[in-house]
């Protein structure tokens, strides 16, 4: 179809855009109790940090949404836990991947209202699929009317249940090494787990993407009890030495690591 015009985000419903600077920003932090979240309902460029405007320009000049993500974003927006949405640059970015690997079939662990999984099931072909993984089907239904309202609802295979059940379905049913993209963005205790599953189904050359790695910049400092902290950090530690992969760290959202599985 013809390119979406260039799409300049309003700072006051920018949702989970993020800080350039997030290092030297959490670094500041790191010895305080809890550094403020990356994600953002108001926009970068609201930010108090010296970056915001820089980030809200990255925005104006880089972004293009579907009008009906547009609404989703909006739709988020509103919603009491909004800020749980995935950055909407990474969520181009994740589509740019899934397109540019000519990607047919896609895990996403983690759909909360569904605006990432919209985003990529736009860009794969009439015959691509998505398994969007999740347990709360409350905030799903926010966005299924919308990949209805887009003709692609018959790209999503919704599962409702443990993310981990669906995967190990999917392994038991001879479907490893099946996949081209996986994209990790549920509770974080699990995300080792979700991370060597993963590993399993996707194909050589395909890709993972996993969300929050900067986890608000508590990574710097985890505390013996924060689990969540202490899973990513060990997570982010196993993959920069882990052969299978090649990786990138990106300070994108709240920060997103590409693994490119060997």
């Amino acid at each position: 179809g013809p390119e979406m015009p260039l799409f300049s985000v309003p700072k006051e419903v920018a949702v989970g855009t993020a800080m350039l600077g997030v290092a030297f920003a959490t670094g500041m932090l790191a010895g305080k109790r809890r550094p403020p979240p990356t994600h953002t309902l108001t926009g970068a460029g609201s930010c108090t940090l010296p970056f915001g405007p820089l980030w809200q320009y990255i925005l104006d000049h880089s972004l293009r949404e579907h009008p009906i993500l547009k609404k989703l974003r909006l739709l988020t927006a509103d919603h009491p836990w909004g800020k749980m949405m995935v950055s909407c640059d990474q969520a181009q970015l994740m589509a740019n991947l899934v397109k540019l690997i000519k990607a047919k079939k896609v895990i996403e662990i983690g759909v909360f209202t569904g605006y990432n999984t919209l985003n990529m099931a736009l860009v794969l072909p009439d015959n691509g699929r998505v398994i969007a993984c999740d347990i709360n089907e409350d905030y799903v239904k926010i966005g299924k009317p919308l990949w209805k309202e887009a003709g692609v609802e018959h790209k999503i295979d919704l599962r409702i249940k443990p993310a981990i059940q669906t995967l190990d379905e999917l392994l038991a049913s001879g479907e490893a090494e099946t996949f081209d993209f996986a994209f990790i963005d549920a509770d974080k205790e699990s995300c080792n787990e979700y991370y060597e599953k993963c590993l399993r189904l996707i194909k050589k050359g395909g890709i993972i993407a996993i969300d929050n790695v900067l986890w608000s910049g508590r990574v710097l400092k985890p505390r013996k009890d924060d689990l969540a902290t202490q899973s990513i950090h060990h997570l982010n530690e196993k993959l920069l030495r882990d052969t299978r992969v090649n990786i990138s760290m990106l300070p994108m959202g709240d920060g997103v690591t590409l693994a490119f599985k060997l």
